[in-house]
């Protein structure tokens, strides 16, 4: 159900992310397309001046709306912007590490995360903050999704990318290697399943296949490298599937993502974050989207970063912002 009844387009509230990267100009460049219009409502959200900056060069200055909040109902055919509050533009070096850009883009999140918890948007798309000047600003966590959990106060989160071939969901995520392994137990295992099958259940598969991937080279090939799909992952598999779900593995990790590009699975649990990174941004690189799973909200986002080098050149592509705010959409109608 919509936040507001008797709407046919959910809200979508985009944050801008950090104001020194691409990611106001990838969100305007976004909300342009007629084609997302016609199926979702965006509302921007982040400092006016950002907004400002990049509207007149996109031919957005006349479409826009500012507003403090968002009204209960919006009548106007423009497209609101939630002024998060001043920033001033000329002390910002665009395309660097800045504190005034992670102190802007956490008020960006901030406020999202508020809109979205009180039902006026139904559903939250982030543009890319840079975890550097978020730190510096007084980040809570380690990055944008420990961020955001900590405004939802929860505590268990997990990083998923849906693409066009492949839905990936990881045990672990923003750790070091050697974190990531400590990481690796049966019950974290059996929640990290629950939670993508929460996320693909509203993408309108009701009982999805899942493929849980081996730590190890040919998931251990019987112990010979490695106890870890032993002692954890194999009954991580077998407890989830006495509670109802539709889980093998574990499975070699060099061929299950190959297996799950032919349609033999329906969502990928990956053990660390580079594993499940590399296959879905080698076959889809602008195409896959980060859901957040387990978050009382929905949030989506951008699978890539501030691109600090691509900044005031109009060369940033919208392709991957759009996939975003097009699959908020969609698991906001579920």
């Amino acid at each position: 159900m919509c936040a507001r009844e008797g709407r046919h387009k959910p809200i979508i509230g985009i944050t801008l992310g950090d104001p020194a990267g691409i990611g106001p100009e990838v969100a305007l460049k976004a909300v342009r397309d007629p084609k997302l219009l016609a199926v979702v409502r965006p509302v921007l959200i982040g400092p006016r001046a950002v907004v400002e900056h990049y509207a007149p060069g996109l031919g957005l200055t006349k479409r826009l709306a500012f507003v403090e909040s968002l009204p209960e109902v919006l009548t106007t055919a423009r497209i609101q912007v939630v002024d998060t509050g001043p920033l001033a533009l000329e002390v910002i070096p665009f395309g660097q590490v800045h504190r005034e850009c992670g102190r802007a883009a956490l008020e960006a999140i901030r406020r999202g995360v508020a809109l979205a918890r009180e039902r006026q948007i139904d559903a939250l798309v982030t543009a890319p903050i840079h975890k550097k000047s978020a730190q510096l600003a007084g980040m809570v966590g380690a990055g944008h999704t420990e961020f955001l959990a900590h405004l939802c106060g929860v505590e268990e989160v997990r990083l998923m990318l849906v693409g066009p071939r492949l839905r990936i969901i990881h045990v672990s995520a923003h750790v070091s290697l050697r974190e990531a392994l400590d990481l690796i137990k049966r019950h974290r295992i059996v929640q990290t399943i629950e939670l993508g099958v929460q996320v693909v259940r509203r993408l309108g598969i009701e009982r999805p296949r899942v493929a849980v991937a081996g730590l190890n080279p040919h998931a251990s090939d019987s112990g010979l490298f490695g106890r870890e799909e032993e002692r954890e992952i194999a009954p991580a598999v077998t407890t989830a599937a006495s509670r109802g779900y539709e889980a093998h593995g574990p499975l070699p990790p060099d061929t299950v993502f190959y297996r799950a590009t032919q349609g033999e699975f329906d969502l990928v649990v990956a053990m660390y974050h580079d594993q499940g990174h590399i296959a879905a941004k080698t076959l889809g690189f602008e195409d896959a989207v980060n859901v957040t799973a387990g978050l009382p909200i929905i949030r989506t986002s951008v699978d890539h970063g501030t691109a600090f080098d691509l900044v005031g050149q109009d060369r940033a592509s919208p392709r991957n912002m759009k996939r975003a705010i097009l699959l908020a959409g969609q698991l906001s109608r579920c």
